[in-house]
């Protein structure tokens, strides 16, 4: 045989088989976590973006909080960012309610990493 690169680029293993094997299995994870359904494209975008809001309004909450207890606000900033952050939960729970979502479909399974929120 010879030891040109362009050989050891173009053969191909003996026994293919595991790879078969490792095949399938990534055909059904890449089918469960991506829905191709045209009629559920709009409900999984929603998704997403509501995802990464919601992710967002949960660390600007816990900043705020953080901001407070070190008393570093005034009174009428600590009401108005009460305000703000109460607005932004309402509005999430009609986007939630309008896609169809409930709060466990905002927090995605990320695999090894465990659940986003």
């Amino acid at each position: 045989m010879n030891d040109r690169p362009a050989d050891k680029l173009l053969a191909t293993p003996a026994d293919l088989d595991p790879f078969a094997r490792d095949l399938s299995g990534l055909e059904d994870a890449v089918s469960r976590r991506i829905d191709a359904d045209p009629d559920n494209v709009e409900r999984g975008l929603a998704q997403l973006v509501l995802t990464i809001v919601e992710l967002l309004r949960q660390v600007m909450e816990r900043q705020a909080l953080r901001r407070v207890e070190a008393g570093g606000l005034d009174e009428e900033t600590i009401e108005r960012l009460g305000r703000t952050l109460m607005a932004l939960e309402e509005r999430m729970e009609e986007l939630k309610q309008t896609f169809g979502l409930r709060d466990e479909d905002l927090n995605l399974d990320l695999g090894p990493l465990g659940r986003l929120l």
